[in-house]
């Protein structure tokens, strides 16, 4: 099973993922790790990217999904996945593929974003990230404004990790 802790930057999802990856005991990726050089470089200046920026991206990581599946019992992803043709690409359809959208308010993203130091995303584009996000219809939503731990729980309490099945 491959679990995508998806949301907007700074909504939580590299800090939960690992989180639950650690507490599943499942190996953990971050989405951002397979952005080429020039995507970086975009979004550090403040430029958001384009469906055909992001259409490489996306199926490099719906290839490392189909190895993770073949090759690991468990594997925790983190990845924004706004669109739903992102997920759909990703396996929204797949049932080995879980997505948990990690829901917040915009200021307080903001003010995490202002925070953090040593990401290459640029705070000026969380607006483009809300007005880009479609709400999933079909994941587990988990609200941020609660501790790490307690949004581990509630995913670990709503998605058997054993089966993929919703309890």
């Amino acid at each position: 099973m491959v679990i995508i802790v998806m949301g907007v930057s700074g909504s939580g999802k590299t800090t939960i993922a690992r989180a639950l990856a650690d507490a599943l005991h499942w190996s953990f990726s971050d989405a951002d790790d397979f952005h080429d050089p020039e995507n970086v470089q975009k979004m550090r200046s403040g430029i958001a990217l384009t469906d055909e920026d992001r259409e490489p991206w996306l199926r490099a990581i719906r290839a490392a999904i189909e190895q993770w599946r073949r090759h690991e019992f468990g594997h925790v992803l983190a990845c924004s996945a706004l669109k739903e043709n992102y997920r759909e690409i990703l396996g929204r359809n797949d049932p080995d593929v879980k997505f948990v959208y990690l829901q917040g308010e915009f200021d307080l993203i903001s003010r995490r974003l202002k925070g953090r130091k040593s990401h290459f995303f640029n705070a000026a584009l969380l607006r483009s990230q809300f007005d880009t996000l479609e709400i999933p219809k079909d994941a587990l939503v988990v609200d941020i404004s609660r501790t790490p731990k307690e949004i581990v729980q509630t995913i670990i309490g709503a998605i058997n990790p054993q089966t993929g099945r919703k309890l």
